[in-house]
């Protein structure tokens, strides 16, 4: 039996363009909000930040390949993780694609984590990606654009995170025992604390005359926009499956075949 709503196809036509008049106002104003991200006021970065990557010591500027503009994604891949986050996987899986278009565009696609080169490289082998992936191990790259957080700060109850201070220790305390937490943590080699000392966020930068710029940074839901699976499951019928008991996505060569 269908749990659900059901009708006539005259009156699906005229719900479906009354909810047509909704997505073209958020289409608009989508535009408008991309037109504003690209008015912010770029910050130089001055800091010399260095990063290990295939080719070697990589500085940000190195990051850019050659081109104008740099987008990188924070991957949740803390040093004492024995993979990467499940989340941030499932975002990454839609990057090889992108990266071609995006360099026609004179724009890099970078993922930057803070293991070690080889953690990331084995990862990456396993799951057949191509788009490059720098480590910022032993540098404050992560902790400078509040995508890792220390132990301190997280007893301190003071983390910076999506632009406010958060108090992430009832967080921590709450979930430590939560089969849901335990799965995500356990998932990566790692307990919940230490799982949630890094964070993800997609920050963008321009070279200009050998400077590097800041000019955009989005975390926490903020990052929803570039996961492609999320976009197509919204238009999928019954959605994101997001009430599903457990974690319902996976890396993708975990799941049930």
């Amino acid at each position: 039996m269908i749990d659900h709503k059901t009708g006539t196809r005259e009156e699906w036509l005229a719900a479906r363009l009354e909810l047509l008049e909704a997505e073209k106002a958020l289409t608009r104003r989508g535009d408008e909000l991309a037109q504003w991200r690209q008015k912010l006021p770029w910050v130089r970065i001055d800091k010399d930040y260095r990063f290990a990557t295939d080719e070697g010591t990589a500085s940000l500027a190195d990051l850019f390949k050659g081109r104008s503009q740099l987008l990188i994604y924070h991957f949740m891949f803390g040093p004492d993780y024995t993979a990467g986050c499940p989340s941030c996987s499932a975002i990454a899986d839609g990057f090889n694609g992108s990266a071609v278009h995006l360099a026609n565009h004179d724009v890099t696609l970078h993922a930057v984590s803070r293991a070690p080169l080889a953690k990331l490289q084995a990862y990456k082998q396993r799951m057949g990606w191509s788009f490059p992936w720098a480590s910022s191990f032993e540098s404050d790259f992560n902790y400078d654009f509040a995508v890792a957080h220390t132990k301190e700060q997280q007893q301190s109850g003071a983390v910076e995170y999506n632009f406010r201070t958060t108090d992430t220790r009832p967080i921590l305390e709450a979930n430590d025992a939560n089969p849901w937490t335990a799965e995500i943590a356990s998932g990566v080699g790692t307990d919940w604390p230490t799982y949630r000392q890094e964070s993800p966020g997609v920050s963008a930068f321009a070279l200009v005359d050998g400077a590097v710029y800041h000019t955009y940074s989005a975390y926490g839901r903020g990052v929803d926009g570039i996961w492609g699976m999320y976009q197509l499951l919204d238009r999928a019928p019954l959605g994101r499956n997001e009430d599903e008991p457990g974690i319902w996505w996976r890396r993708h060569d975990e799941y049930a075949r």
